[in-house]
């Protein structure tokens, strides 16, 4: 069997500036000197290059929230698993799965909402410091269930130089409704890391946040990433390049795209609530 991948650098990311102001003021909010800069791996919004996602994976972007009280407003989402991962700043979350939910997010917290039959929530950063953020959105295993939110931290300081699942079905990680597991790593130069899919009908999606890293062969910088699918030995060998490095892993179940295009075009109703290029 021959590994399948591709390779995406940081600079052929899609590249947005969004604004608190003119069509986007009811959906990002902020004074009006308030605004958002993200950076998209797949099809988002205006950027569309081709590549709807990995797996059952839709939305892999970082995202910059700058100036008090930038965010977004109250918004809907069905049927649709939303991972973020909090760098700097402080994320205000408040979604209304179960009995409501207010959270506050720092460097190291991370949460997963399941927002399943139907769910709202809003993300503001309230500080004068930007937020920084990374999300993750992905479709479920089954529709409609019903809306979840969990939350956890990750230890940078006391889990360094270890490859940690975060978010999936491993111990000590949170649950999500797919067959998907994310992991990180913060290390430097030298080390070296073993990873073993689950099955030959499993992927990964491999970015360095910070750093470099050879994975599989595959040299990849800052901001860089790549997928890889149909593995020989469904074993994946990370060799990492720099000190600091940053290395996000996400391994999934691979599904057929054209059977996504049909549920996207089945949902495509779904976020009509927020403005074209900025869901």
């Amino acid at each position: 069997m021959t590994t399948r991948s591709f390779i995406l650098r940081g600079a052929e990311r899609g590249h947005d500036l969004i604004k608190s102001t003119g069509l986007g003021a009811s959906y990002v909010a902020g004074h009006p000197d308030g605004f958002i800069t993200r950076a998209s791996s797949f099809n988002f919004g205006q950027y569309q290059n081709g590549r709807p996602g990995f797996g059952p994976m839709r939305v892999f972007g970082e995202e910059i929230f700058h100036g008090a009280g930038c965010g977004y407003n109250m918004h809907p989402h069905h049927n649709f698993v939303i991972c973020a991962f909090i760098f700097s700043g402080e994320l205000t979350h408040v979604n209304t799965a179960g009995e409501g939910v207010v959270d506050r997010l720092r460097p190291g917290d991370y949460y997963v909402f399941s927002a399943g039959a139907g769910g709202k929530h809003c993300e503001l950063s309230v500080s004068q410091e930007d937020m920084q953020v990374l999300y993750i959105w992905l479709l479920p295993s089954q529709l409609h269930l019903p809306a979840t939110y969990h939350r956890d931290h990750f230890d940078f300081r006391r889990r360094r130089h270890e490859l940690v699942q975060l978010v999936g079905d491993g111990d000590d990680a949170l649950p999500m409704p797919q067959d998907m597991r994310i992991s990180r790593l913060l290390t430097d130069a030298g080390a070296s890391h073993g990873y073993r899919l689950r099955s030959a009908s499993h992927g990964a999606y491999v970015f360095v946040r910070e750093g470099a890293v050879r994975c599989n062969g595959i040299e990849l910088g800052r901001r860089d990433s790549a997928g890889l699918w149909e593995i020989e030995d469904a074993m994946l060998h990370l060799e990492v390049l720099e000190d600091d490095s940053d290395i996000f892993l996400v391994e999934t179940i691979m599904i057929d795209d054209r059977k996504v295009r049909d549920w996207e075009r089945a949902h495509a109703h779904a976020d009509e609530a927020a403005p074209a290029g900025e869901r």
